[in-house]
């Protein structure tokens, strides 16, 4: 008889375990196809005694909670500085000076330096293009270069187009602020003209080499970052200027920005090794606190794009949900006496890890299991 009863004890835990893996797989495959995210098999505290044997739950639990429920279409994006490009020599000769990479360049500041002819950055869009002198024809170029003296403190007329005597005043002043020779002349490779501020990247020669005019020294972007992404055409309602959107940082921590430009839809290959064409619309995006990027040079991020949003409603943890039966999602309610209950329920929106649940039997406030962590 001892021998009967231990086969018997040995035989009843294989089956009891067969059925608790086969409800936390119908749970799995359900919530997977209900909100795209799948949830594993979880312990979720004392199981629930029977009727006549009632015991007090002590696993986790979360509330129901009740207000707004926003979901999010979450994409990979680039962070990085914007209008990347090559910084050229003005002069043949040898590279006596440079910046460092992350160095920032303002209105007057040295770009590089070789031989003995530095160059120096001043704002302006049209392109530094010929010498400047008292003999200039009128042109934007010497409006920029007004402007830019001006702004250094050594023109003090209303700048102009014309090359006169005040701007060629000015120019001496400013060649002997900078310990340049004193001739009222600017050789071209003098300046560059820049619309804003530079920061360094990276060099593109050391200083004792050699370089030529029009030859690349360094990369530089402007200071501004920004998120570039690809939305895909069936989300283009999302691809609207000035909505917000949330950055997901390499560093775990989040910000937020606003989309700046949407580009016009283009066909991208959806990978190396495939043919097949996705049909997508750039997007750029413009964080909205710069200190919070400002540590990453370039780096792959997330975003999340607020789509569907319900106001006012019941949801808990995607984890709290449970298969009542096939076709019947449920959460299990712990009652003030320690007790549980499954209860049914109609799910809804998920968004951010949680669902929008409603049924008889459930109220704002209510405790729900969810998995131990």
């Amino acid at each position: 008889m001892a021998h009967d009863q231990k086969n018997s004890a040995t035989s009843v835990e294989p089956r009891r375990s067969k059925k608790k893996w086969a409800v936390a797989a119908t749970i799995a495959f359900l919530v997977l196809a209900g909100s795209g995210a799948a949830i594993g098999t979880h312990y979720y505290g004392q199981p629930q005694a029977a009727d006549s044997e009632a015991q007090s739950f002590t696993g986790s639990t979360e509330k129901i909670a009740k207000g707004t429920l926003s979901g999010e279409t979450s994409l990979t994006a680039t962070l990085r500085y914007s209008n990347s490009h090559g910084v050229a020599s003005g002069f043949d000769g040898v590279v006596t000076s440079l910046p460092k990479p992350g160095d920032i360049i303002g209105q007057g500041q040295e770009l590089a330096e070789v031989g003995d002819e530095p160059s120096y950055l001043m704002h302006g869009s049209v392109p530094a293009w010929r010498e400047l002198n008292i003999d200039s024809t009128n042109g934007e170029d010497i409006h920029q270069l007004e402007t830019a003296l001006k702004e250094l403190g050594f023109f003090e007329d209303e700048p102009d187009n014309c090359f006169d005597w005040v701007t060629r005043k000015a120019v001496v002043a400013w060649q002997k602020a900078n310990g340049l020779r004193q001739t009222g002349t600017i050789p071209l490779g003098r300046i560059v003209f820049e619309p804003h501020d530079l920061r360094v990247g990276q060099l593109s020669v050391r200083p004792g080499d050699r370089t030529s005019v029009g030859a690349e020294l360094y990369k530089a972007t402007s200071t501004t970052q920004t998120v570039e992404a690809e939305i895909p055409l069936a989300n283009q309602s999302l691809a609207t200027i000035g909505r917000e959107v949330s950055l997901h940082l390499p560093d775990g921590t989040t910000t937020t920005g606003k989309i700046a430009t949407v580009g016009t839809p283009t066909d991208k290959k959806s990978s190396e090794s495939s043919d097949q064409k996705t049909r997508i619309i750039p997007v750029t995006i413009t964080p909205d606190d710069p200190e919070k990027t400002s540590a990453f040079q370039e780096a792959s991020i997330t975003i999340g794009l607020p789509s569907e949003s319900k106001e006012n409603v019941l949801h808990v943890p995607v984890s709290a949900l449970i298969a009542l039966d096939s076709k019947t999602f449920g959460v299990e309610i712990v009652n003030p006496d320690g007790t549980t209950k499954k209860v049914p329920v109609t799910t809804g929106l998920f968004a951010a890890g949680r669902v929008e649940i409603s049924g008889e039997g459930i109220a704002e406030g209510d405790s729900v299991v969810v998995p131990k962590q």
